[in-house]
């Protein structure tokens, strides 16, 4: 009776395959026979064989035979896509690089832009950071030269932008990317696209719970299952189970976590994606470990090792090992316990380092310094128009003053000519300035400086000068859009910038930034950076080949209500031994930036009734050695 209950069955299985089957060849030729170009339509009536992959294949190879572009690409993509879901990344990465290459051939940029976002994702599964973030970024790049953006393309700077935060989570640089979320999220809701805001909500609680504040986290993740409910998603709902889970061990509440992840464990059972499977197995794991289960504890989290390894999914085989340690450990079985805790942080250590490498030569060299490049095309463009403008007045003003006297003409045109060149005169100066900020020297070496510290495995010090690097790129950036900022901002620029210098001396020279209380720091007007100049003379010139006891102090203060007094003093060999030194290299460099300091300043005070003035001080000691020197920088406050 059985036996015929079994053939019946598997009768009726054939049968339902080989219709399958018949049915999806059909569509197969129907959209070859037809030339559908729209993927909304194709995916449509192929939705049911979206996740068949051999009627995929076959719609790839029938395409490529009838050289069908849109058939190969929608073929080619949902492999790539049904791979991803099976966490078997190496075969969806070909399967969407695949797509790239038709969506290039057809000259489709918002498919392209799409793909290009899909490949990162799949490779910031893996933690192969590098590559994820120059898909994303090169995504973002092409959407955001598109004018006048569509639906679509707003949801691919969206998902851009979004991934690019995930990328910051990974580095733990937390706030970062909450500002990156933010913007993705202005999109999303721009868009009413619910599931794109439930993506995001899950973000936001990452990035608080990594801040520490797992109150604001539960909240997000919440609002993100909440949404994951409204639009029936699995996978979100398995998602925002096991880290609302995390959150709960966190809080010490285990009973309340391991009930919430084994609600989902079935869940994420049926998705048969293993990165999520994985991750879930974890969570229910160290919940199990807390409640005392410890044999549960055990399988659950072995099961999640193994699952990660497989499929080489970096985060989770460091979490797994850093958790079945802590099982061992509870277990008294030292032994054990410090072979897996060895194991995470071999494999923790090893991915840290790949990504603070990739932090400071993509994020920072790339990204800051090409924002560095826009500003200053923008400002050679600027400087264009000036000029275009300088010959369109002066044409302007020949026609229209070509009634009156001659003299009356030259007068008049000369004085438009002088102020349209001031104002090309300031244009080329703070162009000139931003180059100067963005010296290639100093940005070189102090890049040299942290990967030392990250090749010595110094985390904390490399993160916290790589955290000191960016706020002074930052701030080199903002000081080239503005004409002056208050002494109080130029202090916290200047104590950054000789904090990175500092790092090149091994904290050698001991720096002090001494203020009149009396004085309004906030109300005090400045050019931004006018101090740097001064100060790279005093550490490179007087510094740089002095051995021990290396001071710099800068003093500031009022000489009178009218004047601010700013001294620098350094204690080096002096500008004569400077000057022999100098003279004595082969090869000499002229620093533009006193120079250049003088010009702004020049510019800067034509709004006072008073100058400014700088005095060179040759410092001696009691034996009229040379004994270092002091710079009085005299601005007027009036």
């Amino acid at each position: 009776m059985k036996t015929r209950i079994f053939v019946l069955f598997f009768l009726l299985l054939s049968a339902f395959t080989f219709s399958q089957k018949k049915e999806g060849i059909e569509q197969i030729t129907y959209f070859i026979k037809n030339n559908i170009s729209n993927q909304k339509i194709i995916d449509s009536i192929f939705l049911k064989n979206r996740k068949n992959e051999r009627l995929l294949r076959l719609l790839i190879k029938k395409s490529k035979e009838n050289s069908y572009l849109e058939g190969e690409f929608y073929g080619s993509n949902a492999l790539g896509r049904y791979y991803r879901d099976l966490s078997l990344f190496d075969k969806s990465i070909y399967g969407y690089k695949n797509a790239l290459l038709v969506s290039r051939k057809k000259k489709d940029t918002i498919s392209e832009i799409k793909t290009l976002n899909a490949i990162g994702s799949v490779y910031r599964r893996q933690d192969d950071i590098r590559n994820a973030l120059n898909y994303h970024q090169e995504a973002l790049d092409k959407a955001t030269t598109i004018k006048n953006p569509k639906t679509t393309t707003k949801k691919s700077i969206s998902i851009a932008q979004n991934s690019i935060g995930n990328i910051y989570l990974s580095l733990k640089q937390y706030e970062l990317a909450l500002k990156e979320f933010k913007k993705a999220m202005v999109f999303q809701k721009q868009l009413n696209h619910t599931h794109g805001i439930a993506i995001n909500y899950k973000c936001f609680g990452d990035a608080y719970e990594g801040l520490g504040d797992l109150d604001e986290a539960l909240k997000n993740y919440h609002k993100s299952l909440n949404y994951n409910i409204q639009i029936n998603s699995t996978i979100g709902k398995v998602i925002c189970g096991y880290n609302i889970a995390n959150v709960l061990i966190k809080q010490k509440k285990y009973n309340q976590a391991l009930k919430t992840v084994d609600t989902i464990l079935q869940l994420a059972i049926q998705e048969k994606d293993m990165f999520y499977l994985s991750s879930t197995y974890n969570t229910l794991g160290l919940a199990q470990l807390h409640s005392n289960k410890l044999q549960s504890a055990k399988k659950s989290l072995t099961a999640a090792l193994e699952i990660a390894k497989k499929f080489n999914i970096h985060s989770i085989i460091v979490k797994a090992n850093e958790n079945l340690s802590f099982l061992f450990a509870k277990r008294e079985d030292f032994k054990k316990a410090y072979s897996y805790y060895r194991k995470s942080k071999e494999e923790n250590v090893k991915t840290l380092n790949d990504k603070n490498l990739m932090y400071v030569g993509e994020l920072i060299t790339k990204y800051d310094k090409e924002r560095s490049e826009n500003q200053i095309n923008y400002l050679a463009k600027k400087n264009q128009i000036a000029q275009l403008q300088i010959t369109k007045n002066r044409t302007l003003w020949i026609i229209a003053l070509g009634l009156f006297t001659l003299i009356a003409v030259v007068i008049f045109s000369i004085g438009k000519q002088k102020g349209l060149e001031n104002e090309k005169r300031v244009l080329s100066l703070k162009q000139d300035a931003l180059r100067s900020q963005m010296n290639p020297h100093f940005m070189f070496n102090a890049l040299n400086s942290i990967k030392l510290y990250i090749i010595e495995n110094e985390q904390q010090k490399a993160t916290y000068y790589l955290n000191k690097f960016s706020k002074l790129m930052r701030k080199i950036l903002e000081a080239s859009a503005i004409q002056e900022t208050t002494l109080a901002e130029e202090i916290k620029t200047m104590k950054l910038y000789l904090s990175i210098e500092n790092i090149r001396f091994s904290n050698e020279i001991d720096f002090t930034i001494n203020t009149d209380a009396s004085l309004n720091l906030e109300k005090i007007k400045i050019p931004p950076l006018v101090l740097q100049p001064f100060l790279e003379n005093s550490i490179w010139h007087g510094l740089s080949t002095k051995e021990n006891n290396k001071k710099i102090n800068i003093n500031i203060g009022e000489i009178s209500s009218n004047y601010l007094l700013i001294e620098i003093e350094d204690n080096g060999i002096g500008r004569k031994g400077a000057a022999i030194i100098k003279a004595k290299k082969s090869i000499n460099r002229t620093s533009m930036g006193i120079n250049l300091t003088k010009d702004r300043l020049t510019n800067f005070v034509k709004q006072f009734n008073n100058n400014y003035s700088i005095i060179y001080e040759d410092l001696k000691d009691k034996k009229n050695n040379d004994a270092g020197t002091k710079v009085r920088i005299i601005l007027p406050l009036s």
